[in-house]
């Protein structure tokens, strides 16, 4: 099961489980779609993994299965790929 993590790894923005601007590879790192495309370029700069759109959980589901609350963010942010 997804963790859904509550953050962007790269500018701490806020990506709650309901949110449409979640992106993750397929270890789970977690970035916003700003940082996604504009600075990482689609791939993630932990694994090289493709990013792409986080499934959202249904809200029935939360309840029972509840997003993280572990925040991960890169002390450095990321670095822009060119």
């Amino acid at each position: 099961m997804l963790l859904l993590r509550p953050n962007c790894e790269c500018c701490s923005r806020d990506l709650p489980a309901e949110s449409t601007e979640a992106r993750i590879c397929s270890f789970e790192c977690t970035f916003c779609s700003a940082c996604a495309q504009d600075v990482l370029k689609g791939a993630c700069p932990n694994c090289g993994g493709e990013l792409v759109t986080r499934p959202r959980r249904p809200a029935a589901k939360l309840f029972k299965f509840p997003a993280s609350t572990e925040r991960v963010v890169k002390t450095a942010g990321c670095t822009p790929v060119a």
